[in-house]
């Protein structure tokens, strides 16, 4: 498998890949890679995704060797951005149609399961998806469970979900193909408020078990 690879997303974007295992570690490069290709001359825009860099372009690019090497070598370069985020605390109904699901999978007790979620201390590794939604690292990997095999077509924004060793909270109502184990009533986004979306890259978010229905 090689180290690092560019694929095309359309006519004016490409996206970045180095091979690298899902840790804040190598999420803080990611974001060190986007941050230094931003800067860069014909870049509009450089948006870290998880383990990946999306770079939008002023034109259609007739060198994707060179982007490819100098992205390459930035990642090798090894630079990690460190982060002071904040830490948001907030309230979680553990009542999502999937939590008993889950307890199955994992073969723990539904109290463990929400032990095991609200336990850590999770770190926004990028936005997307939607609006305001946040990828969160640092899930347990007892918890670690697939894909659903058939989405939900719609979920309430707000709801927890869980998938991989990935866990978010929708923040705004869609389908989901995650398992759905919780929910709140916090806004994760709003076009009324500045800014925007609640939070980003590198913030930290603490679950409190208010509640608890399997």
């Amino acid at each position: 498998m090689p180290d690092a690879k560019l694929s095309m997303i359309g006519s004016r974007a490409v996206l970045f890949q180095p091979s690298c295992p899902f840790d804040l570690a190598n999420q803080q490069r990611i974001w060190a890679v986007a941050d230094e290709a931003a800067t860069w001359k014909g870049v509009r825009e450089a948006v870290p995704g998880m383990t990946n860099v999306t770079l939008l372009l002023d034109h259609v690019p007739t060198e994707l060797d060179r982007i490819e090497k100098d992205l390459t070598a930035l990642w090798e370069s090894g630079i990690r951005k460190q982060v002071e985020g904040r830490l948001l605390a907030i309230d979680m109904a553990y009542d999502g149609p999937h939590l008993a699901e889950v307890a199955e999978m994992t073969g723990l007790p539904v109290d463990k399961v929400v032990r095991l979620h609200a336990a850590p201390e999770y770190t926004v590794y990028a936005v997307g998806s939607h609006a305001g939604y946040c990828y969160l690292g640092g899930l347990d990997p007892r918890l670690e469970t697939p894909r659903r095999k058939v989405p939900l077509p719609r979920l309430p924004g707000g709801s927890l979900s869980l998938a991989g060793l990935q866990t978010g909270v929708s923040a705004s109502a869609g389908p989901s193909g995650w398992n759905t184990i919780g929910s709140t009533g916090l806004s994760f986004f709003d076009p009324g408020r500045s800014p925007a979306a609640l939070l980003r890259p590198g913030d930290r978010i603490r679950f409190n078990p208010a509640e608890v229905k399997a």
